[in-house]
């Protein structure tokens, strides 16, 4: 654990890292014996001995086995006005994010001790071991494996990638790219703090609050159209460094509400501060959410600074604009007119050069920020996707030895040095989503022949493996012969078969 500048708690996941293995977490008690006891952060009593203002009387705390419904963080929160304030804080950070650490490896362990269930080679690296006279499916290969089927791996994260890059395909380009933050300041969350608390003390409240803003997002976007009817869309909650959650929406329009001219921008997105006069609440919500900085010449020790090259990461301050037009490296230039309307942020004097584009409507719906973007092209479009799915944060890099045999670990290089904080822990804690794509993408095996990708139990001998005749059977083999077997089929492509058949995967056919 480590306690942030502003007096956030997070954790550097550091388990997975064989070099410190003498300090993974336990407590040593010395009772009326001779021999001492070590309970570790698995066993229920861990809890009640690490945290004992919240388990005041000795209550269970989180293990392994608990029963679904067994423990509640809210019934700790619910009697923390029995605990100091500012200690409170604090002690509740670390204490969500040692449970969310715990429930993790516990995911994480499983994986490891089950590689022969995950196990997975090509069908024709099968036949060439068996050829070869070896049977036993564990010497095949030296890989520890974290299958995509575990939330926020990096199998999971690239197959989220690929996913949202089908859309592409089938609906064209993305129209808008969406950033909602959320507010430590809504009204939900600060009606709900004790005097002495800040949003930073109530780390569950803030995720509350911000899935509820989320799902009011979600429901103005589909469902009211207040930007255009959406025909697909994707959206990837962020968990950023001493940050607040935050979501980044990707929206493609069905083609009538497609933006392809800069009147078609102008009405989506400003880059402007509103009039005092003409629209008070407008410019008092720009000025709280919407203006970058101050940086660059203004403040050269603002996060977006680049040490090397002396200017802001994100190109502020930009230029004055009388029109939108279209840039040259395919983002819009947006309209930033100099029209003398100023504010003073920091002591410094901000125009619209400093405005971060937003939809004046979801502005006043949200009050936060809420960034939007036009992509005008599609060079764009792989940054973007690749954006929102780049995973996690870390601390460190590691770089394997060279002339040593390596045993590539995914579960460790995954584990190593994450960098976890409240916000995220209590997320993933409450399961609440990570991501959503709609419509739904299938992922068609493509594969020469006999390499089509099998799976095996370290009980299996590689002689039964080989003479499964399902395991010959594929996605794309059973579409070559469903085109023998029906014409009707014929008509389709491999890419559009999904839509009109079904696969069975028990049955492979």
């Amino acid at each position: 654990m480590r306690q942030t500048a502003n007096g956030e708690v997070a954790g550097i996941w550091v388990e997975g890292n064989d070099n410190i293995a003498a300090y993974k977490r336990s407590i040593i008690v010395y009772g009326k014996s001779e021999k001492p006891q070590t309970i570790q952060s698995y066993w229920g009593c861990y809890d009640p001995l690490c945290y004992p203002l919240f388990f005041p009387n000795g209550e269970s705390g989180w293990h392994s086995k608990i029963p679904r419904h067994g423990f509640s963080i809210n019934d700790i929160i619910n009697d923390d006005e029995d605990i100091g304030d500012d200690l409170e804080g604090r002690l509740l950070q670390q204490f969500v994010v040692d449970i969310y650490i715990k429930l993790e490896t516990s995911r994480l362990d499983f994986y490891r001790k089950n590689q022969s269930k995950i196990r997975a080679d090509l069908y024709q690296g099968v036949v060439d071991c068996v050829n070869a006279g070896e049977v036993r499916p564990t010497m095949i290969g030296q890989c520890v494996v974290l299958p995509a089927s575990f939330i926020g791996g990096p199998r999971d994260m690239r197959r989220r990638f690929l996913d949202a890059m089908t859309l592409v395909q089938d609906d064209g380009k993305p129209d808008i790219f969406l950033t909602m933050t959320c507010n430590p300041n809504w009204p939900e969350i600060k009606n709900e703090l004790l005097p002495w608390q800040t949003a930073q003390d109530r780390s569950e409240l803030v995720s509350r609050v911000f899935r509820a803003k989320l799902e009011d997002l979600k429901k103005q976007l589909l469902n009211k159209h207040v930007l255009g009817v959406v025909g697909s869309y994707v959206y990837v909650i962020e968990f950023q460094k001493r940050g607040l959650p935050h979501a980044h929406f990707l929206l493609i329009m069905m083609p009538p509400y497609k933006l392809t001219n800069a009147d078609h921008y102008d009405k989506i997105v400003c880059a402007e501060i509103p009039d005092p006069i003409r629209y008070p609440k407008m410019h008092e919500l720009v000025i709280s959410h919407m203006i970058h900085g101050p940086c660059g010449s203004l403040n050269s020790y603002c996060p977006c600074m680049n040490n090397e090259q002396k200017k802001s990461r994100f190109r502020y301050p930009r230029q004055f604009n009388e029109t939108t037009l279209q840039g040259k490296d395919s983002y819009p230039v947006y309209r930033r007119r100099d029209n003398g309307i100023e504010v003073d942020i920091l002591g410094n004097k901000m125009d619209n050069r400093w405005v971060v584009p937003y939809n004046p409507k979801l502005l006043m719906m949200f009050n936060c920020h809420m960034n939007v973007e036009v992509c005008s092209s599609i060079t764009s479009v792989k940054y973007v996707f690749k954006y929102i799915y780049k995973g996690h944060d870390k601390q460190v890099i590691n770089i394997d030895p060279d002339g040593q045999p390596v045993v590539i670990n995914e579960i460790k290089r995954y584990q190593d040095a994450r960098y976890v904080s409240p916000p995220e822990a209590i997320w993933r804690i409450f399961r609440f989503p990570l991501s959503q794509i709609y419509p739904c993408v299938m992922a068609l095996q493509v594969h020469l022949p006999n390499q089509q990708l099998v799976r095996f139990s370290e009980d299996d001998t590689l002689p039964s493996v080989v003479e499964k005749e399902r395991d010959n059977r594929s996605l794309l083999t059973a579409f070559f012969l469903k085109n023998k077997e029906d014409i009707r089929a014929r008509e389709y492509k491999y890419r559009d078969f999904p839509k009109k058949f079904t696969w069975d995967p028990m049955s492979h056919r």
